[in-house]
């Protein structure tokens, strides 16, 4: 029978460390009697002062057995089998710290350096359909820089789970469907509008006459009265409403297509709330007949007495009027979605104002499925916080109204633009715009994700255009100078660099252990679903690379040196590259 510690042993050279150091200190304390099954090694990197990784979990195991920790963990370190690859020591009061020599970095650089090999070994062990909703404007309405934080930080999800092997279906949930077309409908007909001539700019007049019918519903209750008839024809299916209603989304998505076809943003499925509303009244009839919701002054409501704040709060499920809302094509679309697509988790990106109506929409479907007996996906609300101006108040234009986002990018592009010129006057006009489009694109992103999506944020051209301090702009200049590293030397970053010798400087090495971490970013990234993670230790590997480049020459005459050196720009403009790409950036040989 095999050994489960050399079996632990042989799993090290894995992409992530992690479950391969735990895997080996796990089946190692089996062979102990001091230890249980409760036991949970608990690795994860460490400060560089105590080796490489720390195994902090034999400290809650000691506390909860009764037992010394320190003890424990000599017992444990003894009973390791021997290995050339690290070197473990007993530190404080019972960590364990792994070391790892310098030729292990060398194999692990080597094996997991280039591109194709990131990606490979990335691949999560158990993979799942997920279903990412994010962006979801609203269309007859123009995406405002609101929009922004959705749609990036959901494509990001995206890209990252599906770098990790996981079957992504994303949707574009499109607000297509609700209160704001019986309004627009309105002042369709009021004004007595032929949606085939609304101007050079279609979709910013359709917002005008939308604004129009709003002012007249809060002027006229009459005109409130007709704009909920014009609603609920629409819903009834009205041929003329529906006519119209058609025109209104096919200029709409052709507006938002712009944008995303700037922002590198694509989607499997743009299913509006218009795809589901002949399933609404599966909606109403399943909580109905399992007794979840409850008529109350003419509408249906679902409470949840168990919930200290929604036993109270009633989650809407249906209108006095006989409307549907949100909350009914959320709990269709959810069913259609496990049902149709068979998925196995639903991320929504949304704003964090819409915190309470994705609780009580996981209550509800939890409640209607497990009444069903049908299997609910995961469900995952990723929510963020509001962009704010330099007053500290949610960014808007001097007249006070929301940004436009392709105003927004625009200025990004334009500012870029100037950027280049002043670096590159002789550049052509099209390379110009090309890098403008790069940098000021990768710039809005980057200066989105890099933080905390839970938080609110200042928008400053300044701070996310600047080429020092963790910006987009540093990062495409630490690829750019990589490659010029290559040009200079007539070498590719593809090249074999076999006679590289292991890493001895500090410089050398604090540079090979940071390569090291790339996966612990993408799980953390993966398991909170915040992509500020990856871009933290984006940021902390362009400014150890830019460090280890200022102290170490990488044209020098030893061969061993040289082919090590150039193997670790190599390794390092790969990490750089795979990660912003997936964070939807791009980046550029020359700036």
């Amino acid at each position: 029978m095999a050994n489960p510690c050399l079996q632990a042993y042989q799993m090290s050279t894995s992409f992530d460390l992690v479950p391969a150091l735990d895997n080996l200190l796990v089946q190692t304390a089996s062979t102990l009697d001091e230890f249980t099954d409760l036991f949970e090694p608990q690795t994860r990197s460490a400060d560089e002062r105590f080796g490489d990784f720390q195994a902090n979990g034999v400290l809650p195991f000691a506390k909860r057995m009764g037992k010394n920790p320190r003890e424990l963990a000599q017992k444990l370190i003894d009973a390791l089998p021997g290995s050339d690859n690290w070197t473990v020591e007993l530190a404080g009061p019972g960590f364990i710290n792994f070391t790892l020599s310098p030729e292990f970095l060398l194999k692990w650089i080597g094996e997991h350096g280039p591109a194709e090999n990131l990606k490979s070994a990335a691949q999560t062990a158990e993979h799942s359909k997920v279903v990412v909703d994010y962006s979801s404007p609203n269309t007859a309405k123009q995406m405002h820089v609101g929009h922004i934080r959705s749609t990036i930080i959901g494509e990001s999800i995206a890209r990252i789970l599906a770098f990790q092997g996981h079957e992504i279906i994303r949707d574009n949930h499109l607000g297509d469907w609700g209160t704001q077309f019986g309004i627009l409908l309105l002042a369709i007909k009021e004004e007595a509008v032929s949606l085939d001539n609304l101007g050079d700019d279609p979709i910013a007049r359709l917002e005008d006459l939308y604004r129009q019918g709003n002012a007249r519903i809060k002027e006229d209750e009459a005109a409130l009265a007709q704009a909920r008839q014009e609603l609920v024809k629409l819903q009834d299916g009205d041929p003329g409403n529906l006519q119209l209603w058609e025109k209104i989304r096919d200029i709409s998505m052709s507006s938002f297509l712009n944008i995303y076809e700037l922002l590198d943003v694509r989607f499997d499925h743009a299913l509006g709330e218009s795809f589901y509303r002949d399933k609404v009244d599966d909606v109403y009839h399943g909580l109905t007949r399992h007794h979840i919701c409850q008529e109350d002054d003419g509408a249906l409501v679902v409470f949840h007495p168990e919930h200290k704040r929604f036993a109270k709060q009633p989650f809407i499920i249906r209108k006095s009027d006989g409307a549907s809302n949100y909350a009914t094509t959320d709990l269709a679309t959810l069913s259609y979605r496990q049902k149709e697509w068979q998925a196995e988790q639903i991320i929504y990106v949304t704003d964090g104002r819409q915190r309470d109506h994705f609780e009580q929409l996981f209550l509800t479907a939890g409640k209607w499925f497990e009444a069903e007996e049908k299997t609910l996906p995961k469900l995952d609300h990723v929510w963020f916080g509001t962009i704010l101006g330099d007053d500290n108040k949610a960014i808007k234009t001097r007249d006070g109204k929301p940004v436009k986002l392709i105003d927004l990018l625009e200025e990004a592009i334009k500012r870029a633009a100037e950027m280049v010129r002043q670096k590159n006057a002789d550049l052509p006009q099209e390379e110009v715009k090309r890098r403008a489009e790069i940098i000021g694109l990768g710039a809005v992103k980057y200066a989105d994700l890099s933080q905390d999506r839970t938080l609110d944020y200042v928008f400053s051209w300044e701070k996310m255009l600047a080429m020092q301090g963790n910006t987009a702009p540093y990062l495409q200049y630490a690829v750019a100078r990589i490659h010029s590293i290559f040009r200079k030397m007539n070498r590719q970053p593809t090249d074999s660099f076999a006679n590289a010798r292991p890493p001895e400087s500090d410089p050398e090495r604090k540079l090979s252990r940071k390569l090291l971490f790339f996966p612990l970013a993408l799980k953390q990234a993966t398991r909170e679903l915040k992509p500020h993670f990856l871009c933290t230790y984006l940021y902390e590997l362009a400014t150890e690379f830019s460090s280890f480049y200022n102290q170490e020459k990488v044209m020098v005459d030893e061969e061993e040196a040289r082919e090590l050196r150039l193997l670790l720009c190599a390794s390092t403009q790969s990490v750089l590259l795979t990660g912003l790409g997936l964070l939807g950036i791009e980046t550029l040989e020359e700036m």
